[in-house]
């Protein structure tokens, strides 16, 4: 009896995943960071305020702490926009990128959250914990990952500037793409994935472009958060979101894209969309799921 015991434990064991299989991201430090970039101080990183280049500088030092490349100065793409909404011409918004070369191919695979939120309203403080520091400090943890496990295809990591504003940055970004757009393999998008109560995450866009489905589902198999999709089915009004965030001006130059994102809650575009109301178990999973997601991507897409 004991030698079957052992025998079944061994074999138990051998089933489990290592560590380093079941978690490939630093987790303490994807909550360190989306407290900070959600917290007072950066008065909710509306674009040109205090707050906003704090949170530049925030995503600058850790790029360079990675040893990232760009194809820009001191990591900084800067544009200019008229928002519509109050007729202010912002001059220096500034989008944030980052490049890792690829090991195979160099096509590129543009990874970005927009790290920008609406600021402030008289003493309300709009920190945009999951809308969406969730995605840019998902975006860093991707790029921390592979500047350290190089990637088969080139990758780009974008923080994008004034997406509150009508996905300015993304449009600057396309405007002024530093390699032909063509070049561009795919589109992965985080906007809001820190939290949900059905414990779902959405990769929207496999409507559009089927060919990603197959790989997204084997890189899902038994997720915590489960992987989702849909929400983009042309002629579904509010809930196809093919056009909802900064993806959108990779689709238009017919660049396939995933974008990874949650369906509203309560606290969407209010004060308490705070880190408080982040759910962290939720947040780890979803990032290590994109990760894997991307890892899948990656490798399939050379075929």
């Amino acid at each position: 009896m004991k030698s079957f015991l052992k025998i079944t434990l061994f074999i138990f064991t051998l089933s489990l995943p290592t560590l380093s299989e079941a978690q490939k991201v630093n987790q303490d430090q994807l909550i360190s960071d989306i407290q900070y970039l959600s917290s007072d101080e950066l008065e909710g990183r509306k674009p040109m305020s205090e707050g906003n280049i704090k949170a530049q500088n925030f995503i600058k030092e850790k790029f360079e702490k990675l040893g990232l490349s760009s194809q820009y100065d001191d990591f900084t793409q800067t544009f200019s926009f008229t928002n519509r909404r109050d007729g202010k011409t912002y001059d220096k918004a500034s989008n944030i990128v980052g490049f890792v070369p690829g090991s195979e191919s160099d096509k590129i695979i543009v990874v970005m959250g927009h790290y920008d939120h609406i600021g402030r309203n008289g003493d309300d403080i709009f920190n945009g914990a999951d809308d969406n520091a969730s995605g840019t400090v998902a975006m860093m943890a991707l790029a921390e990952y592979f500047s350290k496990n190089r990637p088969k295809h080139s990758m780009m990591f974008v923080a994008l500037d004034a997406e509150e504003m009508g996905m300015q940055g993304a449009r600057a970004l396309v405007a002024d793409f530093p390699f032909p757009i063509d070049q561009v393999k795919l589109n992965i998008n985080m906007d809001m994935v820190s939290r949900n109560d059905q414990n779902e995450l959405y990769a929207v866009g496999t409507h559009h472009y089927p060919f990603l489905k197959p790989s997204l589902e084997r890189a899902s198999v038994g997720s915590s958060p489960k992987l989702m999709f849909g929400h983009d089915v042309p002629g579904s009004g509010r809930d196809d979101w093919t056009n909802a965030s900064d993806h959108a001006q990779f689709h238009q130059k017919k660049v396939p894209f995933i974008y990874f994102g949650v369906e509203d809650h309560d606290d969407y575009h209010t004060p308490r969309d705070t880190f408080e109301n982040i759910q962290p178990e939720f947040f780890k999973g979803a990032v290590e799921l994109i990760l894997n997601c991307l890892i899948t991507l990656d490798t399939d897409l050379l075929n």
